[in-house]
Parts: C-alpha cells; structure tokens; sequence
C-alpha cells in the first residue's frame, strides 16, 4: 500500500509492551498525558496510551487521526470512545489498525467496549490483560482508568452491549 508518504510496512502489535503498560499504569497516572476524569473519564485516554505503548506510532491526521501532545493538541479519537472505535477499526493509513470481532478472536492488549444505558453509545473501553483460549466473556481480564482496575473479571462488569475490538497490526511509512 503507498500513499503521500511512501510505501507502508506493516508490523506487529507488540501486545507483551501493551499489558506491561496497562499494569504498570492500571492504579496511578503517567504525567505526560492529561488525567480526563474530570472530563468525562479517562478510560479511552487509558486505552489509547496502552495501545500506543505496544504500536510506537500515531498517525497524525488532523481530525480523523490518533494522537496526543498535549491537552490541547490531541484528536478526539485518542480520549473518545466512540471516536477511537471508528478511527481504529477504519484506519487505512499509518498507526494502529483493528477489527471489530467475535469475542473468541480477542487478545491481550486489544480493546472492549462496553455500553451502559442501552441507548447504543459506547461509554467505557477495558484493554484485555488476560482471557483463556479461546477467549470468553467469563475468562477475560481487563485494566482501565474510571474506575481503575487491573486483573477485573469482565463479567464483573453490568453492560448493555459490548463489542471487541482486536488489533491486527500497524502501519509505518518508509
């Protein structure tokens, strides 16, 4: 695949650096990305930082990209929920890219997304620190921020709807 930048390589999703930094950083707060709980929450910036630590690269598309600076120079899909399910899911160009799947095709490091009023909008994203294989609803482990968890049985958890999403790979310009 080449675009403006040149021809893209795809690498692997370094899923052990995700969970390693979904642990570390499950019950405190790194000081290079803005704590979002008073606005909002912080869970999809959580999700967003995991992500980040096992792919090393953002796509820095202005409005439809992924990334985060600063507070104030970010994309709406690195704090959003809905917003990181559609940049991630669609994403044709550098930075990370994933599918919504089945349950059973989850991993570690990937993404659960969990609606809790039934009206359809997604509102928290766990990241998979554990499952069993295949995984299950009733073997999975996640992290987050809002309420900050680590090791939490997903079950544990009163949603509406879920989906999965699973990180194939990223994207990186020669």
């Amino acid at each position: 695949m080449e675009n403006r930048f040149g021809e893209a390589r795809t690498l692997e999703y370094n899923r052990q650096r995700a969970v390693e930094y979904a642990h570390y950083w499950a019950y405190k707060r790194n000081m290079a990305y803005l704590d979002f709980e008073s606005l909002g929450g912080d869970c999809t910036n959580f999700a967003s930082q995991v992500i980040y630590a096992g792919s090393g690269i953002m796509n820095y598309r202005p409005i439809h990209g992924w990334y985060y600076i600063n507070s104030y120079n970010r994309t709406a899909s690195w704090t959003g929920v809905n917003y990181l399910h559609d940049f991630i899911v669609g994403n044709l160009e550098e930075g990370p890219f994933a599918e919504q799947t089945g349950v059973r095709d989850i991993k570690l490091g990937d993404i659960v997304q969990l609606s809790f009023n039934g009206d359809g909008v997604f509102n928290h994203s766990p990241v998979v620190v554990a499952a069993g294989t295949p995984a299950s609803v009733s073997n999975i482990l996640v992290a987050a921020h809002s309420d900050d968890q680590d090791n939490y049985k997903l079950t544990e958890y009163e949603w509406s709807d879920i989906r999965f999403i699973h990180i194939k790979g990223v994207r990186a310009y020669l």
